[in-house]
């Protein structure tokens, strides 16, 4: 995995990047002290996981990842421990309060390299036709052409298909993107991915299919550029 981390605090980023270097699964490509220049190198650069500290000037960790249209993979790391549950709604892998062990941190990048390898295993780099979602204690198979649009609703994540069928999992919407290949869907806001070829029309703040209208979020404003 590629990863990076960001932390306004020299010292943090000097033991993440000492703990890095003993996690053979993890290659940690940059440190940033500013989040603007975190925020550029993504745009940049393919990322699979970020360090990303919460208490930050000029933009918190948080709202640094509202910012990004496809964030990677996230492991928080931060001295103040009333974030935690925020961090888990925004699909974390984990939570690392300061000063954590490399052991705590080991565990952490397991984590996020099993759910790494589970997506590569699972799609790898090939165009797929289907997939399977996860449904209590079934996998259902999914075609990928009859996918609509993807709608997160409350702990569930709503798949909303071609034949009206209306499938629900506890898959975060986060993961369902990376589960998606990048050149058919888009995400449009914070609760929403959409079929590009299901669209029928759209302006800055809204799409449409059919009858069903979706939201385009602010931080997801240029999703559809070059769209054609």
């Amino acid at each position: 995995m590629i990863a990076i981390a960001v932390d306004d605090e020299p010292i943090a980023l000097d033991i993440v990047r000492s703990h890095a270097s003993k996690v053979l699964a993890i290659t940690l490509a940059e440190v940033f002290t500013n989040a603007f220049d975190a925020m550029h190198y993504l745009q940049q650069h393919q990322v699979d996981l970020i360090f990303l500290d919460i208490k930050m000037p000029d933009i918190n960790g948080i709202d640094f990842l509202h910012a990004l249209s496809n964030p990677p993979m996230v492991i928080f790391t931060t001295a103040y421990s009333e974030h935690a549950v925020k961090s888990f709604e925004l699909d974390a892998i984990d939570y690392l309060l300061k000063p954590f062990s490399l052991p705590r941190f080991l565990k952490a990048c397991n984590k996020a390299n099993e759910i790494y390898n589970l997506r590569l295993n699972a799609f790898g780099d090939k165009e797929q036709d289907s997939l399977f979602i996860k449904d209590s204690y079934e996998q259902i198979k999914v075609q990928i052409d009859d996918i609509l649009y993807i709608e997160a609703a409350g702990n569930y994540t709503r798949i909303n298909l071609r034949n009206k069928n209306l499938l629900s999992t506890r898959v975060p919407i986060n993961e369902m993107l990376q589960m998606l290949p990048a050149k058919k869907f888009i995400r449009t806001h914070r609760a929403f991915i959409v079929a590009i070829n299901k669209i029928d029309k759209y302006d800055r703040n809204q799409i449409w299919m059919g009858d069903q209208i979706i939201p385009i979020g602010n931080t997801y404003s240029q999703c559809l550029q070059g769209f054609s």
